[in-house]
Parts: C-alpha cells; sequence; structure tokens
C-alpha cells in the first residue's frame, strides 16, 4: 500500500511546479450512467488519485499558493445517514482530516465560496483541461481576475513517469493475480468452447485473487477475430486448431498489468503457426534485452520493425529486399502499432513520451512499459502463403527500466512454446 507521506511528497512535488500567485483546482471523478438510472462501478480519476489516494467522488483537491507558501485543501462530501444508507459509508471532514496531512478540509458544498476566498489577488489557475464543462464553468465564474489558465494534467502525469517502490509493489501483485489468470485459461482452454467461456475463467482468478476490476476489456479473440486489434466481442466459438490471441490484466489497488499471450485450442501448435510465433517471441526477447536507461523507445521500435520484417521475407510473407521494403513501410500492413507504452495507474500510463521541447523522452530507472511485437495476417489476405493466413500473434510482457537494465515483472507467465503445448 502507498502511504499518506509518500501522497504528501507527491502533492509538495506538484507544488513545486506551480507559479506563485495561483491556484490549482484538482476534481474527482464523476459516476458514469450506464443505463437509465444505473451506472458504472466507481474508478476514481488517475491524478486526483495519484495526488490523494481518496477514492470518492464529488471532491476536490486545491493548491493556493502565493509569494511565500502553498496552501493545500480537500473538499470531501458530506456525512448524510440516509445517503449512506442508500450509497455507502463516506469519509466525512473530521476523519479525512486525521488521515489527511492537509492544511485543512471542508464539505463539498463549500467549494464555491472557498474557491472565490482562494482567488483574491491570484494571476493563474491551473486545472485539467479535459474536466467536463459544467466544471470549467464553475471555475471561471470566480477567476475573473485571472490572467491565465494552465493546464494542471501535464504537470502530474510527467510525475507518473517513474514509479515509486510503493507502486512497482503493486504493480508486481496485479501482475502475479494476472499469471494466475493467463495459466488458467492456458489449461482450459482445449475444454472451452466459446471465447466467452475463456473470458469468464481470466476474470474469475482476477476476482478471486483481490483485483477491483480488470484493467481493460479482455481480448480473448480466436482464429481470424485475432486480427481486429481491439477485438472485445469475445463471443465467437473457439475453432479446433486455432490459436487463441488473449490480451487481459487486472487492476490491483489502482495500478494496471497488461499482458498477451497467443496459445492454442487444442493446445498443439501447426508448424506453420510455430514458425510465425517463433519469430515474434524471437523479436519480444530480442527487444527486452535491450532496454536500460538512456535507450530511446524510438530505437526499439525501429528494431522491431527490422526484425519482424525481415522474418516475414525469410517466411515468403513479403517480397522484396529489407530496406525497400521498410522505406515503403509495406511490413505496417501485419505489424501497424507501436512496440509498447507506459503502464501504471492507467493501462495505457497517460505520461508524456516528449518533453516540453519535443524532443523524446529517454528510458529512465523506474519507467514501467510494456513490450509487444505482433504480427497479424487476415484470412482473405491471399498475397500470403495460404498455411499462415488467418492467424494473429501478439506476446507481451511488462518490463521495469533498473538502473543497469531491466527487470521483466512478467517473466513467470508462460510464453515457450513447449510450455503452451500438451
Amino acid at each position: 500500500m502507498i502511504k499518506e507521506q509518500e501522497y504528501k511528497r507527491r502533492r509538495e512535488h506538484f507544488a513545486a511546479k506551480l507559479k506563485k500567485n495561483s491556484v490549482a483546482v484538482l476534481f474527482s471523478a464523476s459516476y458514469k450512467i450506464r443505463s437509465n438510472d444505473t451506472e458504472y462501478p466507481y474508478r476514481q480519476n488517475s491524478n486526483f488519485y495519484y495526488l490523494t489516494g481518496f477514492k470518492e467522488d464529488k471532491s476536490a483537491l486545491i493548491f493556493v499558493k502565493d509569494k511565500k507558501e502553498t496552501k493545500v485543501y480537500l473538499f470531501v462530501y458530506k456525512k448524510d445517514k440516509t445517503e449512506e444508507l442508500w450509497n455507502g459509508k463516506r469519509l466525512g471532514v473530521q476523519r479525512a482530516k486525521e488521515l489527511f496531512d492537509l492544511d485543512d478540509v471542508f464539505e463539498e458544498s463549500k467549494l464555491s465560496c472557498k474557491l472565490k476566498e482562494f482567488l483574491v489577488a491570484k494571476r493563474r489557475m491551473y486545472y485539467d483541461f479535459k474536466l467536463d464543462y459544467s466544471k470549467v464553468k464553475l471555475l471561471k465564474r470566480y477567476a475573473k481576475g485571472v490572467e491565465s489558465f494552465k493546464n494542471a494534467a501535464p504537470l502530474i502525469e510527467a510525475m507518473r513517469l517513474i514509479k515509486s517502490d510503493a507502486e512497482i509493489s503493486l504493480i508486481k501483485e496485479a501482475i502475479e493475480i494476472t499469471k494466475k489468470a493467463h495459466h488458467r485459461a492456458i489449461k482450459k482452454a482445449p475444454k472451452r468452447n466459446y471465447e466467452y467461456e475463456l473470458q469468464a475463467d481470466l476474470e474469475y482468478v482476477f476476482k478471486k485473487g483481490g483485483a477491483q476490476s480488470d484493467a481493460y476489456t479482455s481480448i480473448v479473440a480466436s482464429g481470424n477475430n485475432a486480427n481486429t486489434l481491439h477485438y472485445i466481442q469475445n463471443s465467437a466459438p473457439l475453432q479446433t486448431d486455432k490459436l487463441i490471441l488473449i490480451d487481459a490484466g487486472c487492476e490491483y489497488n489502482y495500478y494496471a498489468s497488461d499482458i498477451t499471450r497467443t496459445i492454442s485450442s487444442s493446445a498443439k501448435f501447426t508448424q506453420a503457426q510455430k514458425e510465425l510465433y517463433t519469430l515474434v517471441l524471437d523479436v519480444e526477447k530480442e527487444i527486452i534485452s535491450m532496454i536500460k536507461p538512456g535507450v530511446l523507445r524510438s530505437d526499439l521500435q525501429k528494431r522491431a520493425e527490422e526484425m519482424l520484417t525481415q522474418g516475414m521475407l525469410d517466411l515468403g510473407i513479403l517480397k522484396g529486399k529489407l530496406k525497400k521494403v521498410l522505406k515503403k513501410q509495406k511490413h505496417k500492413k501485419y505489424y501497424p502499432h507501436g512496440i509498447g507504452h507506459w503502464m501504471g495507474l492507467d493501462v495505457h500510463d497517460a505520461c508524456p513520451y516528449r518533453d516540453k521541447k519535443g524532443k523524446e523522452i529517454v528510458l529512465q530507472a523506474g519507467m514501467v512499459l510494456t513490450i509487444e511485437p505482433g504480427i497479424y495476417i487476415d484470412e482473405e489476405d491471399t498475397s500470403v502463403p495460404e498455411i499462415y493466413r488467418g492467424t494473429g500473434i501478439r506476446i507481451e510482457d511488462n518490463i521495469l527500466v533498473t538502473e543497469d537494465g531491466y527487470e521483466n515483472l512478467s517473466i513467470g507467465i508462460k510464453k515457450e512454446l513447449f510450455s503452451l503445448q500438451s
């Protein structure tokens, strides 16, 4: 778990980034309507959570910075017995004062009058530019004297790039639960008839392991369905001797995992499937081995594309010379996405890939990213040898950049061919 001292350090770090004579306002997430009067399960705004660890809605965090100091205030929803009867207990002002190391805590109903007070003689206001317009209207109603508005989100998201030891521990726990889920899917696949049955196997383990939810909608794509990158219907029958691409990870205490494995519905790979799988696995291992501080993600991308393209040339999927094929980007037909992304509080962590000057950010110790090469060959692609058609393969692991290289956090999840076959 992440302790209040760490959240306080984050708030101090954020406050140091603010200009003098400014106010920064961050809001909690709101409930999202699913249908009529039913709602999706609540999930806190990641940036708000990063600075507070507070999971309730109808809350706000305000920084007030003058020439000498910064004050930080939390606004929480009131304690109300009738509302709590229907919707659950609230922390309330008094308990929040005991738990959070802040300058003061107020009821959310006082936000407007306090905001008006805080903004007196302030020249700048920071808020998340993706904020719901109704809240933007509230802020600007009391910001008549403010000279400029700044986006607070990039300041926090840059902080989120480097994970603390506590964050890494939570990510590891999410991955451990996800490992058990994928191993169950590998074991159960020959006995299942539909994609959604495997999805149920995965998500049963997520819940049983203590994860609050999946980190994203699980992908269980059999046969040609794997060639739709964001396939989430998971409704088709499993086909004998076809591969199944499973992209699934849980969220544990707000931290994500993101794992892809490609397995066989019959626990046996055909020769053609072995050739494609081995190519993707060899690329993944090579790219992971390159990870260390100072490396550019674009170099990882370039090397992955070179290796995959050469492999596809060797198998007759592509034709021509390597340099020419790469220059014309013919390989993009079969490998259209990036080599990976940041991961943390969001599965696609909302952290920058370039600095303020537009320069690519190099890998640094404490960053967590995915590595996920793949090959996708549609069943209707007659330009490719028939034995490879209708096959989609992706292998994805979660990697921590360390001081002297990397740690594959998901190394324990089976991916070697011998471990996927009976």
